[in-house]
C-alpha cells in the first residue's frame, strides 16, 4: 500500500496510478496506490484518514500480515502516521512500514533543513508555508501531523527508512531510526551518497536499483 509525494498538494490521480505500477513492476508485488485528497481544498486529516480507510478496505480480503505500507516525501508522513492511527485505533498492525524520503517532521528541525539549502535539487528551502496550508491549525508536534514525535514505546511494524546526503529530511530519516532503535524497535536506516530528496530524477541510475533490491528484501522478510 503506497502513498505517493507532493507535499500533500499534488501527485494524484494518473501520478499516483503510474508510480504504483512502476513500483509493482519493480518489485514484482501487488501495490495499491492511494489516491487521497490533496490540500489547500482538503487538510489535515482528510488525507491521513483515507489513507486508514484504504488500509481497512484491503484488511477485507488480505491478512495484515501480508500488507507493507509505504510512502514517499509527503507520502512517507501519511504511511508513517496511517500506521499510527492503526495502532492507537486497535486495528491489526501491517507487516512493515517503508519511508522513502520521508517528510516525518513538519516544524522542519533538522540539521540538515539548514546546512542542505540550496543543495538539493529538488527542495532548496523546504516547504514551511505548505505544512502549515496541510496542518490546517493543528500544532505541528502532533504525531499524526509529524509522526517523528509519536511515543514509539508504544510499538510499531519493523521499519525501513532511505534518504540521501544532500536530502534535507535527511534528518527525518537519521532521527527516527534513532527512536525506533531506542524503543528496542525493528528499523533500518539506508542513506545514500549525494542523493537529493526522492531519490536521483535524470533517467535510470544504479542506486534506483539498489533502492527496490533493499526495499524488496525488506518486504520479503517482513511479509509473511
Amino acid at each position: 500500500m503506497f502513498m505517493h509525494g507532493g507535499a500533500f498538494f499534488s501527485g494524484g490521480g494518473s501520478y499516483a496510478k503510474v508510480l504504483g505500477a512502476r513500483d509493482a513492476a519493480a518489485l514484482s508485488i501487488r501495490v495499491v496506490s492511494v489516491d487521497y485528497r490533496l490540500a489547500p481544498e482538503h487538510r489535515f486529516p482528510a488525507a491521513l484518514e483515507d489513507c486508514v480507510a484504504v488500509y481497512q478496505a484491503l484488511l477485507k480480503s488480505t491478512p495484515p500480515s501480508r500488507i507493507v505500507i509505504g510512502g514517499s516525501s509527503a507520502g512517507g508522513n501519511l504511511a508513517a502516521a496511517a500506521t499510527l492511527v492503526i495502532r492507537d485505533r486497535g486495528l491489526p498492525a501491517p507487516a512493515g512500514v517503508v519511508l522513502l524520503s520521508p517528510e516525518l517532521d513538519l516544524t522542519e528541525s533538522g540539521d540538515s533543513f539548514r546546512t542542505n539549502i540550496e543543495l538539493d535539487v529538488t527542495l532548496k528551502f523546504g516547504l514551511p508555508e505548505c505544512n502549515e496550508l496541510y496542518a490546517n491549525g493543528h500544532d505541528l508536534l502532533d504525531p499524526y501531523v509529524s509522526p517523528l514525535f509519536a511515543d514509539f514505546t508504544k510499538g510499531i511494524p519493523p521499519a525501513l527508512i532511505q534518504a540521501g546526503t544532500r536530502d534535507p529530511f535527511l534528518p527525518n530519516a537519521v532521527r527516527m531510526h534513532r527512536m525506533l532503535r531506542d524503543a528496542g524497535l525493528d528499523g533500518e536506516l539506508h542513506v545514500w551518497e549525494a542523493m537529493p530528496h526522492g531519490g536521483f530524477s535524470l533517467g535510470h541510475v544504479p542506486e534506483h536499483d539498489e533502492i527496490a533490491a533493499e526495499v524488496g528484501r525488506f518486504i520479503r522478510r517482513v511479509a509473511r
